[in-house]
């Protein structure tokens, strides 16, 4: 097999299937989602790893027995942090690699090209009517101006509520604000192998935050950030401008005092959910804690947490390609943040609100996106 990423010929023999990948360090709980729920060696990191050394040596012929190996993975990268080995920080990459390999030479299996058809012919995944350039209308909102809110696919098209309340404390804080007519940043397509189309959805959308004249580029999906900020620089594409998550943002607004205290959180205490893409992909694990805090809302942490935390089971694809898998992967959450006590979830990004709310049972806890306790907390800080 031919067409494969460098990342395959450096690490190619580097795992010795010691299994750490398997378990989280010291706890001994289950970190790999697909491993735990599959139960077979080829479900771990290290098991595709060898399917790709045996793709790539010849000792292994492609047959549709490897489809759900290769591909139900969430690519949460929870197995990258329990590594030892030198080639811990590229599991995921490598796991990427090995399924853009099988793309190329044999085509995505019918759910993952799905995906892909629905971004060709609308700009989103989820194969909704193109709406994105309409948004800025919606809300008012000028064309050009400082900052740009990308959206997202799943705020656009599933959870607008978080799109809703991020506009609202964007616009409490007196920024200046709007919205582009933005394309999937191609992050559902990266992770299932489908680079191809990426290069000019990536360039679509920098075009559209050089033509308002912005100079921040925020969003609040967790996927989109790791697109725009490390996804897209290896691409060879780099934003003109700095992109922060809107945790960032709201926690610089909230110092600024442009975001002050409303009134107190009468919910009880929280858990926090940290989304995969943010926290373990691109380290991002304080501001949505200190924005909380700022808050004062109580958080009540799970024992699995930042860099130890377990999926929700929604990212890779899988939601999409495993739909129990994937729900089974966000009830065993729901079920962690059960044993705190704490009566609400709050994560940073629509993904995960969205798989973790279709798992959650009546007597469960609520879910919601930290922009949206932001938006129920502040009011506009003094001029």
């Amino acid at each position: 097999m031919t067409g494969h990423d460098a990342v395959l010929d450096e690490w190619l023999h580097a795992c010795n299937r010691c299994g750490t990948c398997k378990y989280v360090f010291r706890v001994y709980e289950p970190s790999c989602p697909s491993g735990a729920y599959f139960r077979f060696e080829s479900y771990y990191a290290s098991g595709r790893i060898a399917i790709a050394r045996g793709l790539l040596t010849g000792a292994l012929e492609w047959d549709d027995s490897l489809v759900d190996p290769v591909f139900a993975c969430t690519t949460c990268g929870s197995c990258e942090v329990q590594c030892l080995a030198p080639h811990s920080d590229s599991i995921v990459e490598i796991i990427e690699a090995l399924r853009a390999m099988v793309v190329s030479a044999h085509g995505a299996p019918p759910v993952q090209a799905r995906l892909l058809e629905n971004t060709l012919a609308h700009n989103n995944p989820y194969g909704e009517q193109h709406v994105a350039g309409t948004l800025a209308r919606e809300y008012r909102l000028p064309r050009h101006a400082e900052v740009v809110y990308f959206v997202g696919c799943t705020a656009t098209y599933r959870e607008r509520a978080i799109r809703d309340a991020t506009v609202s404390v964007l616009q409490r804080a007196g920024v200046d604000l709007t919205i582009v007519d933005e394309h999937c940043c191609g992050s559902p397509l990266l992770r299932t192998g489908q680079r191809d189309a990426v290069n000019a959805l990536a360039e679509h959308n920098l075009r559209e935050f050089d033509t308002v004249g912005a100079s921040l580029v925020v969003t609040s999906c967790a996927g989109c950030y790791r697109a725009l900020t490390v996804d897209y620089p290896r691409m060879g594409l780099h934003p003109d401008i700095p992109v922060l998550h809107s945790s960032q943002f709201v926690l610089q607004l909230i110092g600024d005092g442009r975001l002050t205290l409303a009134g107190p959180w009468d919910r009880g205490a929280v858990t926090y959910h940290d989304p995969c893409h943010l926290g373990r992909a691109c380290g991002v694990y304080d501001p949505p804690r200190q924005v909380l805090a700022a808050l004062s809302v109580p958080v009540t942490e799970m024992r699995l947490n930042r860099e130890n935390s377990w999926c929700c089971g929604a990212g890779g694809g899988a939601k999409a390609a495993y739909p129990e898998w994937s729900l089974q992967t966000a009830a065993e959450r729901i079920r962690q943040a059960a044993a705190t006590g704490a009566p609400t979830i709050v994560t940073a990004c629509p993904f995960c609100v969205r798989a973790l709310r279709d798992a959650t049972p009546e007597s469960g806890p609520g879910v919601m996106d930290l922009v949206q306790v932001v938006d129920l907390m502040t009011r506009r800080g003094p001029e």
